[in-house]
């Protein structure tokens, strides 16, 4: 169940490139497109998105050196969120999102320094009030980041937070191998997964777990019942499962459709 305290979210943190095509993309001429230049990264998305609904947010994540990683970290603090973690030598990581009308979305990625969090580097005081933490499954298939999101979900289970995970990427899940992954699953034990239809079907059910599966423009399913999407006009689909997300973790379903809605009717993943 959704509830109140901080939402605690470790994962990455960088900078989203969204280019919105005018036209169907035409290799080795010009191509029209829209570009913006924003935060982004999974767990910076959910985190955002919590405290623009209200929450509070903690975002526990590696920062880089360079400059783009002051800059992250300025922009998430003017935006309210609590910033924990590392400063790790190396580059800001840069995904950038070709979005087609807000109804598709491809990225090109660079993680930079996100999946470079130490476990040793995580202090279970970084868990102190959270509610939930909530990973993703990019934090949960790379090293040496798997040994972090594992220490916060300990620290986090012994003061009785709640866990989420979002499935995140078929790829990263298939590479890491899914039985292999549907066991780490079983070990952490989660309250609640989020995923697309893709990612539902690839993992299955988890004992204990309600599964939400995210339908894009057709809503969600949760609990065995279909909840349409709001009523939006889509410009940019990127972020709209990280705003979901996050209205979840702070009020149920009806939130998270409400926070998607607002996030594919603007550019780029935060709020």
């Amino acid at each position: 169940m959704p509830g109140s305290g901080v939402i605690c979210v470790l994962g990455d943190a960088h900078l989203d490139l969204v280019v919105h095509l005018h036209g169907a993309f035409v290799p080795d001429t010009d191509t029209a497109a829209r570009m913006s230049l924003r935060l982004g990264g999974q767990a910076a998305n959910v985190a955002a998105w919590v405290a623009a609904l209200g929450g509070r947010s903690r975002l526990i994540a590696a920062r880089a050196t360079d400059l783009a990683g002051r800059l992250v970290e300025t922009e998430l603090s003017a935006r309210g969120v609590e910033i924990a973690g590392p400063v790790v030598a190396g580059r800001t990581g840069v995904v950038v999102s070709l979005t087609d009308a807000g109804a598709r979305r491809s990225m090109l990625t660079d993680r930079g320094v996100g999946p470079l969090l130490p476990a040793e580097s995580v202090r279970p005081s970084w868990l102190n009030g959270c509610s939930w933490l909530h990973l993703s499954a990019y934090a949960l298939v790379m090293r040496p980041a798997q040994g972090a999101a594992l220490a916060a979900a300990t620290a986090a289970a012994s003061r009785s937070a709640r866990l989420s995970i979002d499935l995140s990427s078929t790829a990263a899940i298939m590479e890491y191998g899914v039985p292999r992954f549907r066991d780490l699953l079983t070990r952490l034990g989660p309250d609640v997964l989020f995923g697309d239809q893709a990612e539902a079907e690839l993992i299955g059910a988890v004992t204990g777990a309600e599964l939400i599966v995210k339908l894009g423009a057709g809503g969600v399913r949760a609990g065995g019942r279909h909840y349409p999407a709001a009523p939006t006009t889509a410009v940019d689909a990127t972020g709209a499962g990280d705003a979901f997300a996050a209205g979840y973790l702070l009020g149920g379903v009806p939130l998270g459709l409400t926070a998607a809605a607002r996030a594919v009717a603007t550019i780029g993943a935060m709020p």
